[in-house]
């Protein structure tokens, strides 16, 4: 096997770059293309590729010509976003702990939403919809459903560090108000549907998913990149416990068609 020169060590390293911008699509790039068409047929290329991801912390996910090359941070990488610094920047009226459970669990219900079904998740071409008021309502009623099973199954008014993920932070979700009006007329980032928003232009700036329709609409559809990510995302504990409380309702129809949770 041949080693790379410095000139394909540098092409290696441009497609690792243009990795880290998730906007920058093959489809609307030459240069992203080639290097994309390069990596899947060039073992030596790829190879140095990945190598050069792995020094700087990231893992390849996949390379394809739809979604160009997807990257995910290691633990303990610069590129690392961690949940405690992600709900730093929000207003806290709850515990830390507490409080980076709350945006996990809005970024676990925008991934449930987007892919309710596992056929949904191997097949390329699916594309899902959610809005802001959608991912709220599956949250709240996933929220009721998790008093009732705790009323049910006689807990204690303060849940144990023992209980699932889920169950530890649904209390907290039920206390926030659902809006709250702001002097420009925007949703408050302390309210639910303010952090769902968040979550969800948060992903979109990172090329995840796409603004669809006006902006007061805050409707969202996927990428082939975010789906990757959800590949993942399916393997954790929580992403299966939100599914099997049955609150995220299948897609009627497929493709950009469909309408998940509520009509938006």
């Amino acid at each position: 096997m041949n080693r790379p020169d410095v000139s394909d060590a540098e092409q290696a390293a441009r497609l690792v770059g243009m990795g880290l911008r998730g906007r920058q699509v093959p489809d609307r790039d030459v240069v992203y293309r080639d290097l994309v068409l390069r990596y899947q047929q060039d073992e030596v290329f790829a190879a140095s590729v990945d190598a050069i991801a792995e020094g700087l912390g990231l893992a390849v996910l996949d390379v394809t010509r739809r979604s160009g090359i997807v990257l995910a941070a290691q633990s303990g990488s610069a590129f690392e976003i961690k949940m405690d610094d992600y709900a730093r920047q929000a207003k806290l009226r709850e515990r830390r702990d507490t409080e980076k459970v709350l945006h996990g669990i809005a970024h676990l219900a925008v991934a449930a939403l987007s892919f309710p079904r596992p056929d949904d998740l191997a097949n390329d071409q699916y594309v899902g919809r959610v809005s802001v008021e959608s991912v709220d309502l599956v949250v709240r009623e996933t929220c009721r459903l998790l008093d009732e099973r705790a009323h049910r199954d006689s807990l204690n008014a303060d849940p144990s560090a023992e209980e699932p993920e889920l169950e530890r932070a649904w209390r907290a979700y039920q206390r926030r108000p659902e809006v709250a009006a702001t002097k420009d007329s925007r949703r408050n980032s302390d309210s639910t549907r303010g952090m769902v928003s968040r979550a969800l232009r948060w992903l979109a700036d990172r090329g995840l998913l796409q603004a669809v329709g006006e902006e007061d609409d805050e409707v969202f559809r996927t990428t082939s990149r975010y789906q990757i990510h959800v590949r993942l995302l399916a393997s954790q504990a929580a992403f299966r416990e939100l599914l099997e409380l049955g609150v995220v309702p299948p897609p009627t129809g497929s493709g950009l068609d469909i309408a998940t949770g509520p009509q938006i």
